[in-house]
C-alpha cells in the first residue's frame, strides 16, 4: 500500500470502534468476563479480529471451539453478562485528533457518515454528541438486516447520502469492515489501532491514526460538494 491522495472522493464513512473511539479493549475485556463464566478463553485478537460481525456468529465461534453446543438460552445469558461488563468498564475516550480531522473534512466539503456495528441507541450513549453531530448520516448494527463483512451498511450510507459507492472512502480497522468496503465498490482506508499491518493488506490505503485522514483527503471546489448535506449541526 502507498500513502497517496485519494482522488475522486465526495464522502468519508467512518466506523466508530476502534477508529473514533477508543473502545476495543473494552469490547474484549467485556467478552473476556461473560464467556469465563463458562470456562472459554478468549484472546485480545479473536475479538479485534472478528469485529465489526454480528456477536451471535463471533459467540457461535468461539463456543463451538470450545465444544460447547450454542442455544438461544445461553446465547441470550452470555450477551447480557457481556453487556454489563461493558457498561461497567465502559469510558468514552475519543482517539486524539479524530474530532479535528472530522473538522477539517467537513470544512473541506466532504459529506461524512458513521456506520458500526453497534445498535444507534448505544452509538448515542458512547459517542459524544459533539462528534455524532458531524455526521450528515449516521447507520447503526440495527438499521441492517446484514452487518459487516457484506456491504449493506455502507450501501445504505451511500444511499443516504446521495453519493455513488465509487466517490466514498471508508476508514475502518477490522478485516471484516475492510471486506464490506471493498464489495461496496468503495476505496478502503485502514487504521493500524487494533491489528498490525499484515492484516489489514486488503485495504487500499494504511495509515497509523485517525488524525492522519485528512491527509489523504484534498480540499475540494465548492461547485462540487454534496448538495445534500445538512445544515442543521
Amino acid at each position: 500500500m502507498v500513502r497517496r491522495i485519494c482522488t475522486g472522493i465526495s464522502a468519508v464513512i467512518f466506523d466508530m470502534d476502534g477508529v473514533l473511539l477508543d473502545s476495543m479493549p473494552y469490547h474484549f475485556l467485556a467478552w473476556f468476563e461473560s464467556l469465563y463464566s463458562v470456562g472459554v478463553r478468549v484472546s485480545c485478537f479473536d475479538v479485534f479480529a472478528h469485529e465489526g460481525e454480528r456477536w451471535q456468529r463471533s459467540l457461535d465461534r468461539w463456543l463451538h471451539r470450545a465444544g460447547i453446543t450454542p442455544t438461544d438460552a445461553l446465547r441470550r445469558t452470555l450477551f447480557s453478562r457481556r453487556e454489563r461488563a461493558f457498561r461497567r468498564m465502559f469510558r468514552p475516550r475519543i482517539f486524539p485528533g479524530a474530532a479535528d480531522a472530522l473538522a477539517a473534512l467537513d470544512a473541506r466539503g466532504y459529506a461524512l457518515a458513521l456506520v458500526t456495528g453497534t445498535p444507534r441507541k448505544s452509538v448515542e450513549i458512547m459517542l459524544p454528541a459533539a462528534i455524532r453531530r458531524r455526521f450528515d448520516v449516521v447507520i447503526g448494527g440495527d438499521d441492517v438486516s446484514r452487518g459487516k463483512p457484506h456491504p449493506d451498511p455502507f450501501l445504505k450510507a451511500s444511499r443516504l447520502l446521495g453519493i455513488p459507492p465509487i466517490r466514498c472512502l471508508v476508514v475502518e480497522n477490522a478485516p471484516l469492515g475492510i471486506r464490506a468496503g471493498r464489495l461496496a465498490r468503495m476505496r478502503v482506508c485502514a487504521l493500524a489501532t487494533s491489528l498490525p499491518p499484515e492484516y489489514l493488506r486488503d485495504a487500499h490505503y494504511l495509515l497509523n491514526r485517525v488524525s492522519d485522514v485528512p491527509s489523504l483527503c484534498p480540499a475540494r471546489p465548492l461547485s462540487v460538494t454534496c448538495a445534500n448535506r445538512r445544515r442543521d449541526r
